[in-house]
């Protein structure tokens, strides 16, 4: 009888990438691209689509002088050069170092990956700036990257994608389903997302695909399936989020009376300020699935709406706060 292993060493989910910056794009007033390169994106992907694929990008230092403080280092060499496996408690380690030279942390969406013998990741930055020129520290460090800076990127492991033993990365939330008519809406934190999941989507599949933006500048062309209707929305002077959700009403109207046997319930109320409005479901089984992001007040509103008003199941519904105005996101 042949011996049988029965234990199989598992493979990290997630791993650090020392990646630098090879290219920076304007793609708009409110847009900014940022290509990284680096030898270890080898080992970086999902084993296909990214969709709306999240990652963090951990952001250098500046000393009162302007001098770039070097970025922490987080765990150990994997198999390929630039590539390192995070160890257990490596965020509450980050958290533990001085505020001053351990950077920021930020949540962003992978725009697109290419392989290849120099695999390139694009991350498109929202270039978000108050009156007085005032940014967080994302926005502010792509406003001045050029190539050559260098940052640490936190996503999945290309390897464990198709190792049975890795846990699943967590990073992705499209999970349409079953269904072929579909409805994404975001403000400018989703168009990265919904931009890479049109792209992806199957030529036959229907629906409406709707972004608010802060100028009609920031308007980007889209590839997506002729049955999608995509609309861009220029904010202007208008309360963030008031273009957005008249339009997701309008896609999705309460069916007229007699038509459902009932309204839908309330859904428990979720403090924004406290906690990350973030409700997503594993495939809908029903010929409808939503998908909508941005902030997490408007966001809250559209969540009442489809599952109160119009009575979707929340199964068929991911409902996710990227931001909250006036709080820093990780």
């Amino acid at each position: 009888m042949t011996a049988v292993a029965t234990e199989t060493a598992a493979v990290t989910p997630v791993l650090a990438f020392d990646v630098e910056v090879a290219a920076v794009r304007a793609l708009s007033p409110s847009f900014r691209r940022v290509t990284f390169a680096g030898e270890g994106l080898r080992q970086f992907g999902v084993g296909g689509p990214t969709l709306d694929l999240r990652i963090k990008v951990v952001i250098p230092a500046t000393d009162d002088g302007g001098a770039t403080v070097p970025l922490p280092e987080f765990g150990v060499p994997g198999g390929v050069s630039g590539a390192r496996e995070l160890t257990g408690g490596w965020y509450q380690h980050w958290l533990s170092l001085d505020e001053r030279t351990r950077g920021s942390m930020r949540t962003y969406t992978v725009r697109e990956l290419r392989g290849g013998d120099r695999p390139e990741l694009d991350v498109d930055f929202v270039m978000h700036f108050d009156a007085d020129g005032n940014g967080g520290p994302a926005s502010v460090w792509a406003s001045a990257a050029v190539p050559g800076d260098r940052v640490t990127i936190i996503g999945p492991n290309l390897e464990a994608a198709t190792c049975p033993t890795a846990k699943a990365y967590g990073g992705i939330e499209w999970r349409p389903g079953l269904a072929s008519h579909v409805l994404l809406a975001g403000d400018e934190t989703a168009v990265p997302a919904i931009a890479a999941i049109l792209e992806a989507m199957p030529a036959d599949m229907s629906g409406h695909a709707i972004l608010e933006v802060p100028a009609a500048t920031d308007f980007q062309p889209l590839v997506h399936p002729a049955g999608v209707q995509v609309s861009w929305l220029a904010r202007g002077t208008r309360p963030h989020g008031e273009l957005l959700d008249a339009a997701v009403r309008t896609a999705v109207a309460v069916p007229a009376a007699g038509l459902t046997p009932e309204r839908g319930t309330e859904p428990e109320d979720v403090d924004i300020d406290q906690v990350i409005l973030w409700e997503t479901t594993t495939g809908s089984t029903r010929p409808f699935y939503a998908w909508i992001a941005g902030e997490a007040a408007v966001i809250r509103e559209l969540r009442r709406y489809l599952v109160r008003d119009v009575g979707i199941d929340r199964k068929q519904v991911a409902f996710m706060g990227y931001w909250r105005r006036g709080k820093a996101e990780l």
